[in-house]
């Protein structure tokens, strides 16, 4: 394997993903700066507040010093402070007030007061710290040390530009009595917004500018270096179980070829902690499947111009496959070996493999909706066949949404038909030390309807997926000759 190719995909990979985060940053902050533009607040819901003491503060706001700001930073330069407070009785007069913590503190000394600890809006769930006392405070609107304050019935707004120090909100009756029922928004308005949504997004183009060209040269290098050209048809490894295909008179060959020969005698235990041993090999494909989402999107414009799929990635899309496959058949997509997978995109010997036959010629308008919109009566079925939390990974890294596949296929489809499957197969595999064939051929036919799915959407074919289980080890139009061992007389049976 080329180590240059190998270097440039790395890097190209953790850029796109560094771009990518800060691409995605900039979408959820140019959303907030978008609401801010129009209501001059990123407000949040209307919450109730309730107490039988004399007044409701809020936990302390610390606002960073201006000597721990950047240079040329200042705390006043952030933006603003919105509250609004309506009292629950329109007749009464509710009061607002922001005000530094100390002076807070020593107004309500000997006062009993509310402190709200925590706040949360979705559901509305309110804590309270009451603080005792038996003194009763001056009217709230005399005193001199609020920097922002509002007084009066109806809804009362207070605006404060923030500063540094330490701060607290208070909300009392405007007469300074027990009992407080108030409905309180608070929002805030934040000055820096717009500039950081602009120095995230000119972020994210620059290393995805940097990034895709070299995940993709990666990509094209691995690939020209990659997978040789399919060769025939293998005998099962020693110690394997002879298989032949089933018939299938009406079966259609599918240019998708899924293989998997289960790999008996196999371990009563080791399948307990496959999880763990694989770690390394889900390391690596969720940077590959991240590779073969951007790949395939570069494929697809290419497609739509030329009609032609670019042979290197191609090769290297199909490699990752394969390299999928195989730990998936190790894991808990099959549990049908216990040869531990090798690492790379070429075909070796191992009891399972992958391949798809090069098309040479590809519609440039199914480019645009097969993926999503004709593969979707798939999804549907699959979602049941090997859906679920984990597969419904893999069929979203089959439909290009940048979800992580790896995990999603080599660990258990939990909630779906095949996790259930492979969980009873791992369970006879503990008590007997046998591997039921009949469930094993529809682990296999399950997995050979996910990858035909899962090749088509990613634009490799534009032959429609056929809609049934072509179970048992391999393709119904494979063959597989095996020789038994000699008998009595030297002459090996037919």
């Amino acid at each position: 394997m080329n180590v240059g190719k190998v270097v440039m995909l790395v890097v190209g990979i953790l850029l796109v993903l560094l771009g990518g985060a800060a691409a995605v940053g900039a979408l959820i902050l140019g959303w907030f700066f978008v609401v801010q533009r129009a209501d001059g607040f990123i407000t949040g819901p209307e919450g109730t507040l309730r107490t039988q003491t004399h007044a409701l503060v809020s936990e302390r706001l610390d606002l960073v010093t201006d000597d721990q700001s950047p240079t040329g930073l200042r705390s006043e330069d952030i933006g603003r402070l919105l509250v609004q407070a309506t009292a629950l009785d329109p007749a009464s007069a509710v009061f607002v007030g922001i005000a530094p913590v100390g002076e807070v503190e020593a107004y309500l000394s000997g006062v009993a007061h509310t402190v709200v600890t925590d706040l949360r809006f979705e559901p509305f769930e309110v804590t309270y710290r009451d603080v005792p006392g038996g003194d009763t405070p001056a009217a709230p609107y005399a005193q001199q040390f609020w920097v922002a304050s509002a007084e009066g019935t109806g809804t009362q707004q207070v605006e404060w530009d923030l500063r540094d120090g330490t701060w607290t909100v208070v909300v009392m009756n405007a007469d300074a009595s027990a009992g407080i029922g108030v409905d309180v928004r608070a929002g805030i308005h934040i000055d820096l917004l717009g500039p950081a949504v602009l120095a995230l997004l000119i972020l994210g183009l620059v290393l995805l500018a940097v990034g895709v060209p070299l995940l993709l040269a990666g990509a094209v290098g691995l690939g020209r270096h990659g997978p040789p050209p399919p060769g025939p048809v293998s005998a099962p490894a020693t110690g394997a179980t002879p298989v032949t295909a089933p018939s299938h008179p009406a079966a259609v060959p599918y240019p998708v070829h899924l293989r998997g020969d289960l790999d008996e005698p196999l371990s009563r235990w080791l399948w307990l902690v496959k999880w763990l041993l694989a770690i390394p090999h889900f390391l690596v494909l969720f940077f590959l499947h991240i590779a073969f989402v951007v790949a395939t999107f570069a494929a697809g414009i290419v497609i739509l111009f030329t009609g032609r799929y670019p042979r290197a990635l191609f090769d290297f899309e199909v490699g990752v496959l394969r390299w999928t496959w195989r730990v998936a058949f190790y894991t808990y997509s099959a549990l049908a070996t216990d040869r531990y997978p090798p690492f790379g995109l070429h075909r070796t010997d191992y009891p399972a493999d992958f391949d798809v036959e090069y098309p040479e010629r590809l519609s440039r308008g199914l480019v645009l909706i097969k993926w999503w919109l004709l593969a979707i009566p798939h999804y549907v079925v699959l979602a049941v066949l090997a859906g679920g939390w984990l597969g419904g990974w893999t069929l979203g890294i089959a439909a290009g949404d940048g979800s992580d596949g790896a995990t999603g296929n080599g660990m258990w489809a939990f909630g779906s038909l095949l996790g259930v499957l492979v969980l009873f197969a791992a369970i006879v595999l503990l008590f007997t030390g046998t591997y039921p064939r009949s469930l094993f051929d529809f682990v296999m036919g399950i997995n050979r309807w996910l990858y035909r799915v899962w090749a088509y959407a990613a634009l490799m074919r534009d032959e429609y997926p056929p809609f049934r289980l072509d179970q048992g080890a391999r393709e119904p139009i494979e063959q597989v000759s095996v020789t038994p061992p000699a008998g009595p007389t030297g002459t090996g049976q037919p």
